[in-house]
């Protein structure tokens, strides 16, 4: 372990050089540009727009959830978390072109949804995709102060604070085009210090092969496949609304770099995730973990000081570059829907660091960040079929929204029919147990066949000879 001292000047160090990279790009910036601030359109190539959906999907929960499946999901977990989040990024593949085809000029994917079904069903996606990105910043600020506690005893407070400041104040300054100048450079970053950190642990750990075959490395459980049906669902329909993937969407230099580079980014990001859980089956295989989300850190102790300083400008390089996404990402939806544009930009900046400052606090809460992105992803998934569906024509208003209330009912139902009373239904919208199969499987099939239903009973009927929708 490092000295605290060590750990707050490496985290310091870090964000100072991003603090750079950001605010030169930011300098480049017309002040009067809000469309080139909020969206950068149009100035995206393949290989730059791979590297930044890498690099914002990625955070510090990289060291903390895929470590804590590898403890007891097997070889199916942790092929779930890894494809799960590859396809959570591809599908901007098939999707993105089609909402940019639908709205040229949209700055958010939720002028999508008000402009398919209205200002009812804009209002109810619009807050759950907030209260999405809102759990994303808290666990990624959990993360980060947890990682530099762990690894150098460091007050946790340090790095959350210095993480939430830093970012906000170039953010503020450069809007995307500042979070997308430090993503390029945060995605090789992070590929090459996760690569350091595995060979170190490959060397200066003792039998990784055989403590993760001691862990069921070749063996498919049902748990496993149950987790990797969960994480395929949850991750992908969380990032569906994730604001800041539908920024570089519109960044695209056009349909065939965003294709691309979707693909790009989903590719790249499978190998990182599966070494990080297979990290955690080798944790696993070693004795008894007593925190399994902090399972990779006992591996950390076995490791030379200087590779346990690459893993803390890991941490916080991961950190930076999903925080900075989320905070310009909030602020195009506070400007563009929750004030409908009656907010400029200086208002909307002040009202993302207001929402930096309770996503701070709720951090040093120390909260599993495997089950507040798993809660998120939740309420994401009883939305995201109604809604993303909405791309066929016979989808009505009222079936999507019905759909994505029937969504949340059923996850409610579920847990009143599996505990017996309704107060278990609530409480299983909190996930007390964890990644479970059965309310994922609700919320996607209850919001699929309301969403069906209704469309088709209060959708308008086809004429004889008319064409199919």
């Amino acid at each position: 372990m490092l000295s605290g001292t060590a750990g707050w000047l490496l985290t310091v160090g870090a964000l100072v050089v991003f603090g750079w990279i950001g605010i030169r790009a930011g300098s480049r910036l017309r002040r009067s540009d809000d469309d080139n601030y909020l969206t950068a359109r149009g100035t995206q190539g393949t290989v730059a727009l791979g590297l930044n959906f890498f690099a914002s999907v990625l955070g510090a929960w990289i060291l903390f959830a895929p470590p804590e499946v590898g403890t007891f999901g097997g070889i199916l977990g942790i092929v779930g978390y890894a494809v799960g989040q590859a396809v959570a990024i591809a599908i901007f593949a098939y999707v993105g072109p089609r909402i940019r085809a639908r709205m040229p000029t949209g700055t958010t994917v939720l002028e999508f949804v008000r402009a398919r079904f209205g200002n009812v069903t804009h209002t109810y996606v619009g807050g759950i995709s907030v209260l999405y990105m809102f759990v994303f910043l808290a666990a990624e600020l959990t993360a980060v102060g947890g990682a530099v506690s762990l690894l150098s005893g460091a007050d946790r407070l340090i790095p959350i604070i210095a993480v939430a400041a830093v970012t906000a104040i170039y953010t503020a300054y450069g809007g995307l085009p500042a979070s997308l100048a430090t993503d390029r450079w945060q995605g090789v970053l992070i590929l090459a210090l996760v690569a350091a950190a595995a060979v170190g642990i490959a060397v200066d750990v003792s039998g990784p092969g055989e403590r993760a075959t001691a862990a069921g490395l070749g063996s498919a459980t049902q748990t496993g496949l149950e987790l990797f049906i969960v994480l395929v669902i949850a991750i992908t329909a969380a990032n569906l609304f994730h604001q800041g993937f539908w920024q570089r969407v519109w960044a695209a230099r056009d349909d065939r770099s965003l294709v691309r580079g979707a693909w790009l980014g989903g590719g790249l990001v499978i190998p990182v995730l599966f070494v990080a859980g297979l990290l955690g089956m080798v944790a696993a295989g070693g004795g008894e973990i007593d925190v399994p989300s902090l399972a990779l850190f006992t591996l950390f102790e076995e490791l030379p000081a200087a590779l346990v300083a690459l893993v803390i400008i890991l941490a916080v390089t991961l950190v930076a570059s999903s925080v900075d996404t989320l905070q310009n990402a909030l602020a195009a939806l506070i400007t563009v829907d929750v004030s409908r544009g009656r907010l400029r930009l200086g208002g909307a900046r002040l009202a993302t660091l207001a929402l930096t400052v309770p996503a701070a606090v709720l951090a040093t809460e120390n909260i599993s960040v495997l089950r507040l992105f798993l809660v998120a992803d939740l309420l994401a998934a009883t939305i995201a079929l109604p809604v993303f569906l909405g791309l066929w024509r016979r989808i009505t208003t009222l079936g999507t929204l019905v759909g994505c209330a029937t969504g949340l009912i059923a996850v409610v139902a579920a847990g009143w029919i599996l505990d017996g009373s309704i107060v278990d239904g609530f409480k299983l919208v909190t996930l007390p147990d964890g990644a479970a199969l059965a309310p994922f499987v609700a919320a996607i099939a209850g919001s699929l066949l309301a969403t069906l239903a209704v469309s088709w009973v209060a959708g308008p009927r086809r004429t004889r000879g008319a064409p199919a929708a």
